[in-house]
């Protein structure tokens, strides 16, 4: 977490030290630290002389990056190493890295915490837990088919739902609840009598009025809504469900200002999907 900068050498002299372990010729060596520092957004004139201890923890970590990539490996590990920057430049330097990935031609290996920037920054993910990897794919295959509830919980939001499955026909189950409403589907494998679970990305939901007779009791649930979060581009809304959970539905945001979301906590609501966007879960 130090970076494990050299405290007697300046941030030029910190790039250049494995460069010029290996002999490569001083001129090339300081186009290649210039190089590196200007990726990083250290001007070579303003920090290459400074120190590390005059650095912010940020521009610690810029130096530490530059380091490594000024010697063009052909892996690069990487441990959450935007972790210290500021949003803005976090989000610029994702797509700056996957630039020189792609440029370079080199591995990257990178460990974080931060799912939008696995999804952003990768060509595949592995996702951990406890010591284990649970599942493997593309961005896409991870976000929009998880495997778990763990990862539909992981990377993004999902909204879980259990029931038993009724009947299976042409690939698509019919999944009964207690209170007698039905879901609909699509399922690679599944037992009928056997309990599953099923997620949902809170952005495939749709919000409809709560009528006295629904006309279609098909991927469908009653609740109350229990609070509307702004948060900008998406609404939130969180929907108290008649057992008790909260389901998440992410509506877009047409403008509150000019075009006011017409609910309110405490309107009775449905809370409806389409049955290709259910994904069913592995136990």
């Amino acid at each position: 977490q130090s970076y494990a900068p050299f405290p007697h050498l300046n941030v030029a002299r910190n790039v250049a030290f494995r460069l010029e372990e290996r002999r490569v010729p001083r001129p090339e060596i300081r186009d290649r630290v210039d190089r590196a520092l200007e990726l990083m957004r250290l001007d070579p004139a303003t920090y290459g002389e400074r120190h590390p201890a005059e650095l912010s923890g940020g521009q610690r970590q810029r130096v530490a990056l530059a380091r490594a990539l000024v010697l063009e490996p052909p892996i690069l590990l990487l441990d959450e190493p935007l972790a210290a920057l500021d949003l803005q430049l976090r989000k610029e330097m994702q797509l700056e890295l996957r630039q020189l990935n792609r440029a370079l031609g080199i591995t990257f290996i990178l460990v974080t915490h931060d799912q939008e920037e696995a999804l952003v920054m990768s060509d595949r993910v592995a996702v951990m837990s406890e010591g284990r990897v649970v599942q493997i794919g593309s961005p896409a295959e991870i976000y929009e088919h998880p495997r778990t509830a763990f990862v539909a919980n992981f990377i993004g939001d999902a909204n879980v739902f259990t029931g038993t499955v009724r009947a299976i026909d042409g690939g698509i189950a019919t999944i009964a609840q207690a209170d007698g409403s039905e879901w609909q589907v699509p399922v690679r494998s599944a037992a009928v009598g056997g309990t599953v679970q099923i997620a949902v990305r809170p952005e495939r939901h749709d919000l409809v009025a709560h009528p006295s007779h629904p006309s279609s009791p098909v991927n469908t649930l009653s609740g109350t809504i229990r609070e509307i979060i702004f948060l900008g581009e998406t609404l939130h809304v969180l929907v108290t469900l008649r057992d008790g959970a909260i389901a998440r539905v992410a509506l877009r945001n047409a403008g509150v200002l000019t075009t006011p979301l017409h609910w309110c906590a405490g309107d009775l609501v449905r809370v409806t999907w389409a049955p290709k966007d259910a994904q069913v879960l592995e136990p």
